[in-house]
C-alpha cells in the first residue's frame, strides 16, 4: 500500500473527484419502496412476532444529566430523557420524583444548558437548548424561559448553520459559542444575550475549528481550544474586551489537549494534556509563573472530564481505566486527589456541581443499568459522602439482572512491539476487545459471532448499557465480540496514530487477527461470523468483506465511507480538513492514488456476500451518496443488497419509530445470515 501506483489511476481518480449525484427518489428506481421517511430495497416484510418481542427491548429508555436549575426552581435538575419519538428536556424535583417534560418537539434535542441566576441579577430563569431538522446537524440555539413556558430562537439565519459549544459566563447575562455561518468551514466564536435576539458579537473569527471551554470567574476571560486532529490541539485565553488571544502554554512540542477549566481562584488552569506522555493527564497550569505541574502521573489512563465548583471548594473529574469510567474528587488547595467511593462500575459523564457546591449531579449507565441520574452528596468528610439515585429508567419490564457483562480480552493481532520498555526483543501487539458470550455456548454447541466495529475511527468502545446486545446474546444465542482496533482512543497516543493515513488497512488486519482468535475457540463457530458496523466502522465491513470473504458470512453497514475522496469531497466543509489529517488529503495526488486502492467502492466486485446498507438522508458526514453509490456499484455486479434510507435522519438514527425498524430489520438480517 505504501508503494507508488501506476499513473493509470490518474484517470479514474479524477472522475471520482466530480460531484456525486444525490440519491434519486424512490420511484425512479426498480425496486425501491418508499414507507413514510423510509425508502427501501430487498428488505422482506418484518415478521409481526418479530416486532412484538423486540418491543420490549425497543421500549427501554435512559436519561442524561443537563444541569441544575436555578431562580424558582432552584434544586432541580433537567435531565434529557425520551417518552415518545425524541429525547426532550425534563425536570426532576428530586430523588425519584416524576419527571415533568418541558419540551415537546418532533427532532430532539441536541443539549439543555441551564442559565446561571446570581442573586440580585434579576436573570429571566431557563436554559438555553440545541435543536436541528432531520438529523442535519445545523443546530440552533433557543431559550426557553421555565417562567412563560416559551422558547425563543436565538441563532436563526437565512442559511441555517452548525452552532455549539454554549458556555454560560458566571453572571449568566451571556454565553459563548461556536458558529459556521460565515462560510459553513471555520468555528467562528461570539457571546450572546439569551434576552435579545440580535445581541450576538463576533469574539473571534479564524481559520479552523475553535471551541469555547470555560469562563474566568470574574467573566472577563474565556479559555478556547483550537482543534486540529485527534492529536493535535491548543489552548488560549481570550480576552472579552480586547479580542487579544494569548497562549496557554506555548512549545513546539505537538500536544492534544482535551477538557480545560479555569482554577476557581483565577490564577490557573485545570486542563489535560498528553504532553510528555502517552495519556491525557490532569495538569495545573500557574498563569503567573507560566509552569505546569502534572497530577495524576499515577492512573495510567486518559483524564476525561473536567468540573469544578468553588462553592464546593473541589474540582472533579473522571477517567477511562481500559473502557470503565472512573470518578475522582480532588482538592485545589492541596491537589490531591482520591477515587469516590460506592460509584457503579460502568460508565460516568455528564458532571455538575450544584450552585451551591453542596452536590455532584451525574450520569452512570453499565451493561446491565440504563443511563440514569445520580447525585452525590459532597460532606467535608469523605466518609459521610452519599450517592442517591435521581432517575429510575424504565426496561421494559425486563431482568436486567441477566444481561450479559463483557470479559475484556486482548488477542495477537500481525505485528510486534518491544517485549518491555527499551527492550529489543520483541512480541506481539495486543487488540483489546469486549467479549459477550451466550451462557450455552460451549464445544458442543459453538455460537455464531457478530464482531461489531465502533467508529471515529478515534472512537472507543466502552461497555454501557444497550438493549439490543442481550437480544442478540439471550434471546439469539449470538456472541459479540468488540474489539478496539489501532487507531482507538483510550489506549495512548502512539494506539492512536497506528491508523493515519497510508497505514489505513493495518486495522483492517486486526480484524482478521481476530478472525484466527476465533477460530481457536472451541464455544464460537468459526464458520458463522458477521461484521457490522457503524460511520467508520461501516468503512471497516466493507474492507474486511472484501479481504476475508471466506471467514466472513456477511455484513451490515451503517452511515459508513465507501470511497475516501468522494467522501472528502462532500463531507460538510468545517470536518473536511479534520479528516484530512485522519485519513490523508486526497487533494495529493499519490495519496488520491492510495485511498482509491483502498476504498470498497473500487472493489465492490470483490462484495459478494450478502450486505445490508443503511444511510441517513440527511447526513452530513457521511453522505448518502456515499451508500447510493456502493449500492448501484453491487446491483451493477449483480448483487441484491438489503438497502435503508431514512429521508428524516442524519449520521445515524435518533427517532424510535425509524430505529425500532431498522433493529428490527437488523435481527432479520442476522436470522437469515447467521443464525439459520
Amino acid at each position: 500500500m505504501k508503494a507508488l501506483f501506476p499513473l493509470a489511476f490518474l484517470a479514474l481518480t479524477s472522475s471520482l473527484l466530480a460531484d456525486t449525484p444525490a440519491p434519486a427518489a424512490a420511484d425512479a428506481i426498480p425496486g425501491r419502496v418508499e414507507k413514510g421517511n423510509l425508502v427501501m430495497e430487498n428488505i422482506p416484510a418484518i415478521p409481526p412476532a418479530l416486532s412484538d418481542r423486540l418491543l420490549q427491548y425497543q421500549s427501554t429508555r435512559g436519561a442524561g444529566l443537563a444541569g441544575w436549575e436555578q431562580g424558582p426552581n432552584a434544586g432541580s435538575l433537567l435531565i434529557l430523557t425520551r417518552f415518545a419519538e425524541t429525547a426532550q428536556v425534563h425536570r426532576v424535583a428530586g430523588p425519584g420524583m416524576d419527571r415533568q417534560q418541558l419540551t415537546f418537539f418532533k427532532e430532539p434535542i441536541g443539549g439543555a444548558f441551564p442559565r446561571p441566576i446570581p442573586a440580585g441579577s434579576g436573570n429571566a430563569p431557563g436554559f438555553l437548548y440545541l435543536k436541528d431538522v432531520g438529523g442535519n446537524e445545523n443546530h440552533q440555539i433557543h431559550f426557553f424561559n421555565s417562567q412563560t413556558g416559551l422558547s425563543t430562537l436565538l441563532t436563526d439565519t437565512k442559511t441555517p448553520a452548525k452552532h455549539g459549544g454554549i458556555r454560560w459566563a458566571h453572571k449568566g447575562n451571556q454565553y459563548a459559542y461556536y458558529d459556521l455561518g460565515r462560510n459553513g468551514r471555520d468555528w467562528d466564536l461570539y457571546a450572546a444575550s439569551p434576552d435579545d435576539a440580535k445581541s450576538a458579537r463576533l469574539l473571534l473569527a479564524n481559520a479552523g475549528a475553535w471551541v469555547p471551554l470555560d469562563w474566568s470567574p470574574d467573566d472577563r476571560r474565556l479559555l478556547v481550544m483550537h482543534e486540529i486532529s485527534a492529536t493535535e490541539s491548543y489552548l488560549f485565553v481570550l480576552d472579552i474586551s480586547s479580542k487579544k488571544l494569548t497562549p496557554v502554554h506555548p512549545t513546539k512540542t505537538k500536544i492534544s489537549y482535551g477538557d480545560a477549566r479555569w482554577s476557581p481562584d483565577g490564577k490557573g488552569i485545570y486542563l489535560t494534556s498528553d504532553e510528555g506522555s502517552e495519556f491525557h493527564r490532569l495538569v495545573y497550569f500557574d498563569l503567573d509563573k507560566e509552569k505546569l505541574k502534572s497530577l495524576t502521573d499515577a492512573i495510567p489512563w486518559d483524564v476525561d472530564e473536567i468540573e469544578t465548583s468553588p462553592e464546593a471548594g473541589l474540582l472533579a473529574f473522571t477517567t477511562n481505566e481500559g473502557g470503565v469510567g472512573k470518578l475522582y474528587l480532588l482538592d485545589p488547595k492541596t491537589q490531591e486527589y482520591q477515587p469516590a467511593a460506592d460509584i457503579p462500575v460502568g460508565q460516568v459523564g455528564g458532571l455538575s456541581f450544584s450552585p451551591d457546591g453542596t452536590k455532584l449531579g451525574l450520569t452512570l449507565n453499565s451493561p446491565q443499568n440504563p443511563a440514569d441520574v445520580y447525585v452525590l452528596t459532597l460532606a467535608q468528610n469523605s466518609s459521610e459522602r452519599s450517592l442517591q439515585r435521581w432517575t429510575n429508567s424504565e426496561v421494559g419490564g425486563l431482568n436486567t439482572a441477566t444481561f450479559p457483562v463483557p470479559t475484556l480480552i486482548a488477542y495477537d493481532t500481525f505485528d510486534t512491539v518491544p517485549s518491555a520498555p527499551g527492550a529489543s526483543d520483541t512480541k506481539p501487539r495486543q487488540i483489546p476487545a469486549f467479549y459477550y458470550k451466550p451462557a450455552k455456548a460451549d464445544a458442543k454447541s459453538p455460537a455464531p459471532v457478530v464482531i461489531l466495529i465502533h467508529g471515529g475511527p478515534e472512537g472507543q468502545f466502552t461497555p454501557g448499557f444497550s438493549a439490543m446486545i442481550p437480544f442478540y446474546v439471550n434471546e439469539l444465542g449470538i456472541a459479540l465480540l468488540v474489539p478496539n482496533v489501532r487507531g482507538s482512543s483510550g489506549y495512548g497516543k502512539s494506539y492512536l496514530d497506528l491508523d493515519n493515513g497510508e497505514k489505513r488497512e493495518d486495522s483492517v488486519k486486526d480484524i482478521g487477527a481476530l478472525l484466527d482468535w476465533i477460530a481457536k475457540q472451541p464455544e464460537l463457530d468459526a464458520k458463522r461470523v458477521i461484521v457490522s458496523g457503524g460511520s467508520y466502522g461501516g468503512y471497516m465491513v466493507l474492507a474486511s468483506l472484501i479481504h476475508y470473504p471466506d471467514q466472513l458470512r456477511a455484513g451490515i453497514e451503517e452511515v459508513g465511507i465507501t470511497h475516501f475522496v468522494t467522501f472528502l469531497k462532500n463531507t460538510e466543509d468545517y470536518r473536511r480538513d479534520l479528516r484530512r489529517v485522519e485519513y490523508g488529503d486526497e487533494r495529493d495526488p499519490r495519496m488520491a492514488l492510495i485511498l482509491d486502492d483502498i476504498s470498497p467502492l473500487t472493489h465492490a466486485e470483490k462484495l459478494t456476500r450478502p450486505l445490508f446498507i443503511v444511510a441517513g438522508g440527511n447526513d452530513p458526514r457521511v453522505p448518502a451518496s456515499e451508500a447510493e453509490q456502493l449500492v448501484a456499484a453491487l446491483k451493477k455486479n449483480k448483487q441484491a443488497p438489503w438497502y435503508l434510507l431514512a429521508k428524516d435522519e442524519g449520521h445515524g438514527f435518533a427517532k424510535k419509530s425509524n430505529r425500532d425498524f431498522l433493529g428490527a430489520a437488523k435481527v432479520l438480517f442476522l436470522q437469515e445470515n447467521l443464525t439459520k
